[in-house]
């Protein structure tokens, strides 16, 4: 698979995070690792692209997460030609 992101760096971070087993974990390493401003964006990111799965319109998004219009514009071009990341976690979210 051709990445723009894939080098020995960022094959650590993931190997690092498939080690962690539960939410308080998720929770102790992403704050040790990450800036408040830098989790609450992916998790705004995230949330944008459930709610664009689920159909729902911009300003509905808006509304409920804060985004800018362009940061919506840039998850729904991930989940539309992006690697598919979105859709795999999402698919096996469901099936939990």
């Amino acid at each position: 698979m051709a990445s723009k992101i894939r080098d020995d760096n960022t094959d650590f971070l993931f190997d690092a995070i498939l080690q962690l087993k539960d939410r308080d974990e998720c929770y102790a390493f992403f704050e040790d690792l990450c800036t408040v401003p830098e989790v609450k964006a992916m998790a705004q990111r995230i949330a944008v692209a459930r709610m664009l799965s689920d159909k729902k319109v911009y300003n509905d998004i808006v509304r409920l997460t804060g985004a800018s219009t362009a940061t919506i514009s840039r998850v729904n071009r991930s989940l539309s030609y992006g690697c598919g990341g979105y859709e795999i976690v999402f698919n096996r979210m469901e099936k939990e």
